[in-house]
């Protein structure tokens, strides 16, 4: 019986480019110097320039982009076009507080964490002390769950707040840039290596969440805005500039029932795809 989301296989296939990076010693020997800060920099300068806007029309094409879901206008850049706003009605938001909402596109997966406060991505383990960067906080997650939003070039990349609440902490983490295709998340623990910003939210209805956004190959910026110490449901958190870049999502022991068809497809090395606003699941029993 086909299940109500779109999935597709973990396993796709890597660029010639990355899979040279990660898979053999002379890319992996170039591998240090681009994944570091300074390199992401420049590229960032570039791709903030006039220069980069041939870059577009090949880009709508290869990743076929339906633009009239994006509001129209003149771009000054690539990096201006990336970060195009999408028109309300491309995604319809409900009105229910009670369901929790996708807070960005992305290809999902769902993770239990377990007595050790550690869960696995692609293979590979990760303890939420090396997340967080911080062992206290990661206490606060025993036996809760992390929810996966990889987000890749042809996604919308902006990220909002799921939920209204109170802001505990906001924290930046400064790290490598990693691309977070499956073909280096096999290979490095790329979530808790790279550049990320951690905040730390008293919802409403879900508890006390932590919300990541990590950066990725190409991505020297993650652009979170400025704001009060509240926040509202379906408000912009910010957006990430080029390149594919992920969000996750962890919540505290019976605060949310995630969508069961989302652990299955995960378990079968599947993601599933969601867009922002699409309901993935509900408040706990103990929210």
């Amino acid at each position: 019986m086909e299940g109500k989301f779109k999935t597709i296989d973990s396993n796709e296939n890597n660029s010639v480019l990355l899979t040279f990076l990660y898979k053999t010693m002379i890319g992996r020997v170039l591998l240090k110097g681009v994944i570091q800060a300074p390199i992401t920099k420049l590229a960032g300068l570039y791709l903030n320039s006039k220069y980069s806007t041939f870059m577009i029309s090949k880009f709508i094409q290869k990743n076929q982009l339906q633009m009239d879901a994006y509001v129209p206008r003149e771009y000054t850049s690539f990096n201006d076009f990336f970060i195009r706003e999408i028109k309300a009605e491309a995604r319809p938001l409900t009105k229910d507080s009670s369901l929790l909402s996708a807070p960005c596109d992305g290809k999902v997966t769902v993770y239990p964490i377990d007595e050790q406060s550690t869960f696995t991505i692609k293979h590979s383990e990760y303890t939420l002390s090396e997340l967080f960067d911080s062992a206290d906080l990661a206490q606060e997650w025993q036996e809760g769950c992390a929810v996966i939003f990889r987000l890749t070039p042809d996604d919308y990349h902006h990220y909002y707040f799921i939920d209204d609440g109170i802001i505990c902490e906001r924290k930046k983490i400064t790290g490598l840039f990693h691309t977070v295709q499956p073909i280096a998340v096999h290979n490095t623990p790329v979530f808790s290596r790279n550049a990320r910003e951690v905040t730390i939210i008293e919802t409403e209805h879900f508890g006390k969440i932590a919300q990541i956004e990590v950066g990725a190959l190409m991505v020297g910026k993650i652009k979170n805005l400025e704001g009060s110490e509240q926040c509202q449901r379906f408000e912009k958190k910010g957006w990430f500039e080029f390149g594919g870049s992920t969000v996750i999502l962890i919540f505290q022991k019976n605060k949310v029932v995630i969508d069961p068809e989302l652990y299955t497809n995960t378990e079968n090395n599947l993601e599933t795809l969601v867009k922002f606003g699409q309901t993935i699941g509900k408040r706990g029993s103990d929210a």
